[in-house]
């Protein structure tokens, strides 16, 4: 699959990924942004939840995860937290994870 394909894929199956608080995915309210593919199938992105405070960033942060995870041909990914109070901590939780 060519990463224009894959990242279509992705996309999509970001689009299922719905904000409990709002009801809209992920995609629509810009949360994942900057997403890139690279040729092996790395998909790196940014995730920026809708407030610092966000009470809910961490799960939607692992749905986020899951969803790129299920896609065929996606051999790893790379998530960035931006603007949330606890960046910092949650990045790395989430790099820790990625590397299991």
């Amino acid at each position: 699959m060519d990463t224009i394909q894959l990242r279509k894929t992705v996309v999509e199956k970001l689009m299922k990924v719905i904000d409990p608080e709002t009801g809209t995915d992920v995609i629509r309210m810009r949360l994942v942004q900057d997403l890139s593919i690279d040729e092996n199938g790395k998909v790196t992105y940014t995730f920026r939840p809708s407030s610092p405070l966000c009470p809910i960033a961490v799960p939607l942060a692992l749905m986020i995860i899951q969803a790129v995870e299920e896609v065929p041909g996606v051999s790893s990914q790379s998530i960035t937290v931006l603007d949330y109070i606890q960046a910092d901590q949650l990045n790395e939780i989430l790099k820790s994870i990625l590397e299991e």
